[in-house]
């Protein structure tokens, strides 16, 4: 959907966010509480997660959950922890589902709305050149998303050039009037930790080839475990207007390494707020190192946007060879 430019300010009147608001409220969720840290010391540029989800911003979050698959899903405290995580943010794009059974995400999800909370999910379909097959997960609230289902599929790659070929989505924010939304793609991608910097130059084609692929959507969030921190980005880090949350801060669970991050547009995607972070499961949750570990070797990391639609850019020029432009195709399930 194409939306005109329009001043920032006057997108904050009663009648767009008014849905927005109701959302949270259906949610059981008091005025928007002053910030509180979410991470152990302070890092510079790193914003601090709200207490609780603000109505002007839009939460999105990327989390490799480590070999996510029936042994982890039959801990209940892993699952708590999980679902506290998820209920924090409005979508979660989620790498390393690993599991013969499809009743993991399910089973997880229900766990999640244990509360009255009303997330769905899409999964893809199992990937990977070895007999360990990994599926990418999107888990989102109900409440304030919704996803566009002719659009979830996955990247198509003739090359073979990524072990795991990300999947797509395109998603939505609910507020009213729907012609403001903010409307994007989230591409979600882990990369094969033996092959970074071969599989990080293949990411710079699929990200110009998500930008050609809709001539109405110019907002392309690329997130997930790329196994590289932003000075290994390559050709990535050097397409006009790339920008990057995450930077200057680990993201693993030993506190070692950046793997994870949120990557964009910052030209065409002037939605984002400035605000980023890395939730850190032993501060956040008060866990050692080895409880936290049990949860996964990565935190998530989260960057927040305006839930309302700012001015279109247009589409750069035929994608790159070696990465066909992605023709949406039916997800792995749990559309909504």
């Amino acid at each position: 959907m194409i939306h005109p430019p329009s001043p920032r300010p006057a997108l904050l009147a009663g009648a767009i966010v008014a849905a927005w608001l109701a959302a949270s409220a259906a949610q059981g969720q008091a005025p928007p509480a002053p910030p509180q840290a979410n991470a152990g010391p302070p890092v510079a540029g790193m914003s601090m997660l709200p207490a609780s989800r603000p109505w002007d911003a839009v939460l999105v979050a990327s989390f490799n959950i480590q070999v996510f698959g029936e042994t982890k899903v039959s801990k209940p405290q892993v699952v708590e922890i999980l679902a506290r995580i998820v209920r924090r943010f409005d979508v979660v794009a989620i790498q390393e589902v690993r599991s013969k059974s499809d009743s993991v995400i399910p089973d997880f999800v229900r766990a999640v709305n244990a509360d009255g909370s009303r997330y769905h999910w899409l999964i893809g379909p199992r990937e990977g050149r070895t007999v360990s097959k990994e599926q990418y997960c999107f888990i989102y609230d109900t409440n304030r998303i919704e996803v566009d289902a002719g659009s979830i599929g996955v990247v198509p790659d003739p090359s073979d050039r990524l072990h795991r070929p990300p999947m797509h989505a395109r998603f939505r924010t609910r507020v009213i009037p729907e012609s403001m939304a903010f409307t994007f793609w989230l591409v979600d991608i882990h990369t094969d930790p033996d092959e970074v910097p071969q599989e990080i130059d293949a990411l710079a084609d699929v990200f110009t080839a998500m930008r050609s692929l809709r001539p109405d959507e110019d907002d392309v969030i690329l997130l997930g475990d790329l196994n590289a921190g932003p000075p290994q980005f390559g050709r990535l880090g050097k397409l006009p207007g790339a920008a990057w949350a995450v930077s200057g801060v680990t993201t693993n669970t030993h506190r070692t390494k950046t793997y994870d991050n949120i990557v964009f547009d910052r030209v065409a995607t002037s939605e984002y707020l400035g605000r980023w972070g890395v939730l850190d499961m032993q501060s956040t949750f008060g866990l050692s190192q080895e409880a936290a570990l049990e949860v996964s070797d990565h935190n998530p990391v989260w960057a927040a946007f305006f839930p309302c639609e700012a001015a279109r850019t247009p589409p750069p020029g035929p994608a790159a060879a070696g990465i066909a432009v992605a023709v949406p195709s039916a997800g792995g399930g749990g559309t909504r």
